[in-house]
């Protein structure tokens, strides 16, 4: 009877630990691909979008909070651009 628990208990620990990374790839995954990730891209990495506040295209990094380096927190146009690209309907170039 102890070789027998034992072996289920084994099997029980190797399918928790399979599962256990599938989990923590999909997380990395699901994480990985925001829509900031997915944004047209210029030579130089930096996404292309067109800015609201000022009207005009951009080529910014973005950061993992969705943030374009020009971004600023006290203006609405800017927030709105963030919300936009969290969103992915920010208008791009």
């Amino acid at each position: 009877m102890d070789d027998r628990l034992e072996s289920i208990i084994r099997s029980a620990a190797r399918n928790a630990g399979k599962r256990y990374e599938e989990v923590k790839r999909a997380y990395r995954d699901g994480r990985d691909s925001s829509p900031a990730h997915s944004l047209p891209r210029d030579g130089e990495g930096r996404a292309k979008l067109v800015c609201r506040r000022h009207a005009e295209r951009r080529a910014v990094a973005v950061d993992r909070k969705g943030r374009p380096a020009c971004f600023d927190p006290d203006h609405p146009d800017c927030q709105g651009c963030v919300e936009d690209i969290r969103e992915g309907i920010v208008e791009t170039w």
